[in-house]
């Protein structure tokens, strides 16, 4: 089998980890948290010093760390990926990043001789622990066919969106679709309740309607029914809106660069700010509906 680097080995990294050590590949494990360490040595990874530890004779590296700033880092410095792994081991980037930084590291890993994906995930940390992730990947064809047998080890959906960042560009334009979505569908349930419409008959109508969408089916911001969604759980775990937040930042970052007009992007990175600067960025982002109704 493959002998796999994976560094960053957190909330998301350490299940996607877990599940290339289940299918029987060798993982060599990296975190700068000595505890995120420990939890995928458990289930028989070797931990790694350091990043130029970790590569040294791997076959495939994957990344899956918290901004661009720390993928730079990771593969551009003198201790880092490209200036450690061996000729033509395959790079997959699974961060959510700014398109600038991804496009960046595909350049000096083409100009490097090393085959690079950007490959962010939808899914969130239950579809990589249940090994359900949705990869949108951004590189060569050729890069692509080689990282697909890897990848769909850690996911069900393997998509190639096209050339550099064009990961990314499906990863935002995709999240700040869910988010404006989210909102709507709140705002929906909010004026239901003062119109005195019980939330399961709107459930009932609107999802076999033309109000129909994710956000309303499988991720119903109202308790009762989706009983698989966070708001049955106080809105614990899911996508946490800290995380939304990040993704809907990249967007606007990205839709300045390109000239494009996204106002309900803009209006949902508002939202969301707030919500967090209420200190409840730890919430699932579908408890905006509490902010909404005013009890946040």
């Amino acid at each position: 089998m493959t002998t796999i680097a994976f560094i960053g080995v957190g909330n998301m990294g350490g299940p996607m980890a877990r599940n290339l050590l289940k299918a029987g590949h060798t993982v060599r494990a990296f975190d700068v948290a000595a505890n995120l360490l420990h939890a995928v040595a458990d289930a028989g990874a070797a931990n790694a010093a350091s990043v130029k530890d970790a590569v040294a004779d791997a076959e495939v590296v994957i990344s899956m760390l918290p901004a661009g700033q720390h993928v730079r880092s990771v593969y551009l410095e003198t201790d880092g990926v490209l200036a450690n792994a061996k000729p033509g081991t395959l790079l997959i980037d699974s961060s959510t990043i700014d398109m600038d930084s991804a496009r960046a590291v595909h350049a000096a890993a083409e100009k490097a001789g090393f085959p690079f994906l950007d490959a962010p995930v939808s899914g969130g940390v239950g579809g990589a622990e249940a090994g359900t992730l949705t990869f949108m990947c951004g590189g060569a064809e050729s890069s692509f066919e080689r990282a697909k047998p890897i990848l769909e080890k850690m996911g069900k959906r393997i998509v190639l969106a096209g050339g550099a960042g064009a990961g990314q560009a499906a990863k935002i334009c995709n999240n700040m679709l869910l988010a404006v979505s989210m909102i709507g569908t709140c705002e929906a349930f909010v004026l239901a309740e003062k119109l005195g419409l019980d939330a399961q008959k709107l459930f009932d109508i609107a999802s076999t309607s033309s109000g129909q969408c994710w956000s309303l089916t499988t991720y119903c911001p109202v308790p009762g029914p989706v009983p698989t969604a966070p708001s049955n759980r106080d809105y614990a775990g899911g996508f946490a809106t800290a995380l939304m937040l990040k993704d809907l930042k990249l967007a606007q970052a990205a839709a300045q660069s390109a000239g494009a007009t996204t106002p309900l992007g803009a209006e949902a990175t508002q939202l969301y700010s707030l919500m967090a600067a209420k200190g409840h960025g730890g919430l699932d982002f579908s408890g905006i509906i509490r902010m909404l109704r005013g009890a946040l």
